[in-house]
């Protein structure tokens, strides 16, 4: 008698329904798992064995054979313990198959039988919803995970014993109720207003946040550019559920989901040590996982020292800044991660920290920090719309106690930017000004004649490339939208032309 219990892998970003099936042939006791499992499937043999007797259940003294279909996708990690343990126990004769009728189970074994988290529970639970399955039973950890998906019945198991009970009739399991107050650590990023002095900066980090703008900040030691950049989350828009979703996904699939927080509501902020690998980066592995610039999707992805960051490091950011997608190809297949990030740099203008300081003289010769300005490749440089300088900060502004803007304020004019190109882009795949392509460039960043002479100068004095103009066009047309202007104005563009590069490029 064959038993078959549902289960699921993750492959990429997305759930694919696994049957486990269970039966015994002719030989000496044991288990044998096939299927393409790894190691730690393997491994849930020992597991499974154990947790089915500290149930009180028997274990079946038969060869018994696993196999997880479809054999062709490779199964990793713990999840499969408990619809193994549940093959077996359905095997045995101790539940008739038809009680776990439209349900998938996931979860793994501790050896006393108590059932454990398992990452990737959100997309699992999608695909069950997507596959007609009705009910979902997963660790208690992960109940409030698996119930963001609507019109899934979901239930958290304690302990396999508890679950047997659920499954015999005994002891019913109370179908998990998702609470609206759900607490998640709440960010707090350095307020605005907190910030003395860099009028100029805070002003190009609110264009860069109304547009979803690349920006590099470019200043001495001790100026302000990671605080500033640290504080950037708190003056951008707040996701919408669907946003909220999309990152949660990544997070669970790359197993980063804080404790207790189902869903993340706030914009994610990853900042990488400049000694980051490749594959940390961008994603990778034998079996591909998430990096650091999708789990930044929806939200900033800061590069503090952006020079220091390996060269083949950087450059392999450069499609992903413009497909907002990274593709990770392997011999067996290729697999797409979100990526739709803001990236924001900091870097000292060359290695001693003071090249072009008001009160510090350079100590580096002028070939030394030209070399270390051209760590940063020419393509790279020009995928970054803002480039602000961020200088030392004087001491009346430093000791005075006027404070700024709050960050509340800022982000209400960000938020009514944003607001205008939802309205503006309402049936197309674009969110912000920043993922215009050419045609929307075309449609909507229209200059009048004035703005236009002032273009064609900027283009043979500024030797602009195509990429650099367009650019351009998309930040004048954010910065018309912060000023409520339905038009590209002179000032509009006049400003956008200040955040070109200032380096000393060559």
């Amino acid at each position: 008698m064959l038993s078959r219990v549902y289960s699921c892998a993750v492959v990429g970003l997305e759930g694919v329904i696994v049957e486990v099936e269970v039966d015994y042939t002719n030989g000496l006791p044991g288990v044998t798992i096939v299927g393409l499992p790894d190691a730690a499937v393997q491994e849930s043999r020992e597991r499974v064995q154990t947790a089915v007797k500290n149930a009180g259940l028997h274990f079946p003294r038969h060869r018994i054979v696993v196999n997880l279909s479809p054999a062709a996708i490779r199964k990793e990690g713990p999840a499969y313990d408990l619809p193994i343990a549940l093959g077996v126990i359905i095997l045995a004769g101790f539940l008739p198959q038809d009680s776990i009728e439209g349900a998938m189970f996931v979860g793994e074994l501790s050896l006393d039988g108590v059932v454990r988290h398992t990452r990737g529970v959100l997309p699992m639970s999608a695909a069950a919803r997507a596959n007609g399955f009705k009910r979902i039973f997963v660790a208690e950890s992960d109940a409030g995970e698996a119930a963001l998906i609507p019109d899934l019945e979901v239930y958290p198991v304690k302990t396999l014993a508890h679950l047997y009970d659920h499954l015999a009739g005994r002891h019913l399991i109370d179908m998990y109720q998702a609470s609206t107050d759900s607490v998640e650590p709440l960010f707090t990023p350095t307020d605005f207003s907190e910030i003395k002095g860099q009028e100029h900066v805070k002003r190009a980090l609110e264009v860069a946040a109304a547009g979803g703008h690349n920006v590099l900040m470019v200043g001495s030691p001790g100026s302000g550019k990671t605080l500033l950049a640290r504080s950037m989350p708190g003056i951008l828009p707040e996701m919408s559920i669907e946003e909220s979703l999309d990152v949660t996904r990544i997070f669970s699939v790359a197993d980063q989901l804080p404790a207790g927080t189902p869903l993340i509501k706030h914009r994610p902020f990853r900042a990488p040590h400049h000694t980051i690998s490749h594959a940390g980066l961008v994603g990778g592995g034998n079996i591909p996982k998430p990096g650091e610039i999708s789990l930044a999707h929806r939200g900033v992805l800061f590069l503090d020292e952006f020079p220091e960051f390996g060269s083949r490091v950087l450059e392999v950011m450069r499609q992903p800044m413009e497909d907002k997608v990274v593709t990770i190809s392997r011999a067996k297949g290729s697999l797409t991660f979100s990526a739709n990030f803001q990236l924001i740099a900091a870097m000292n203008p060359c290695p001693c920290g003071y090249y072009g300081d008001s009160q510090k003289p350079c100590t580096c010769a002028p070939a030394v920090v030209t070399k270390y300005q051209k760590r940063i490749s020419g393509p790279l440089l020009d995928r970054i719309d803002i480039h602000i300088e961020v200088p030392r900060v004087d001491y009346e502004k430093l000791s005075g106690n006027k404070l700024g803007e709050t960050s509340d304020v800022i982000r209400q004019r960000v938020q009514a930017a944003r607001d205008v190109q939802s309205k503006r882009f309402t049936n197309s795949d674009i969110v912000c000004n920043a993922d215009m392509r050419v045609g929307e460039i075309r449609q909507f960043c229209n200059l009048q004649p004035e703005g236009q002479s002032l273009m064609r100068a900027a283009m043979s004095q500024m030797n602009l490339s195509a990429r650099a103009y367009h650019r351009i066009l998309k930040l004048s047309r954010t910065i018309a939208d912060l000023a409520g202007s339905d038009e590209i104005q002179s000032p509009h563009l006049a400003e956008a032309l200040q955040y070109r590069p200032k380096l000393m490029m060559g």
